[in-house]
């Protein structure tokens, strides 16, 4: 099983990193290889992008369930893919430092399975921090375009 954590302290308040959050429409094409994502209802969103892991390349069909949404401070989810029971899960979690600055961690644990589990883990170990550490660059960026803009 591989797992990452990333922790970020932004000078953004709590409240503008969950209004951007509660919409999957800011974040779920910031993560690499991004195609699509439909909302199939409020516990669930269905995110369709393109995996490369060097010698592996396809499209990945996900299902990510949230499990627990308790804003301001944490979500954790659930992800499968299509043709497996289960993939992974993990969590976002914000902790207000002071009026104007919030610490984001973020946490994502996979697992394949299958016949090609195991070599679909080790290519997985080297892009999961990879992509981690993008999107927290990503996300990071798009949550001070946001603030700019409530500001506004």
């Amino acid at each position: 099983m591989l797992s990452d954590l990333q922790h970020l302290e932004l000078d953004i308040p709590i409240e503008v990193i969950w209004d951007f959050i509660r919409d999957e429409n800011n974040w779920a094409p910031l993560v690499p290889g991004y195609i699509q994502h439909e909302k199939i209802n409020d516990h669930q969103i269905s995110w369709e992008f393109k995996s490369d892991l060097g010698v592996m390349k396809k499209r990945v069909n996900l299902l990510i369930t949230f499990k627990e949404w308790n804003e301001p401070s944490r979500v954790t989810f659930e992800l499968k893919r299509s043709n497996e029971k289960y993939l992974g899960e993990g969590y976002f979690e914000a902790k207000a430092l002071n009026r104007n600055k919030t610490r984001v961690t973020g946490f994502l644990e996979i697992k394949a399975s299958g016949p090609m589990g195991s070599l679909a883990n080790s290519l997985f170990k080297k892009a999961l921090q990879k992509s981690d550490e993008e999107v927290a660059l990503v996300i990071s960026s798009k949550l001070e375009e946001f603030q700019a803009k409530v500001k506004n």
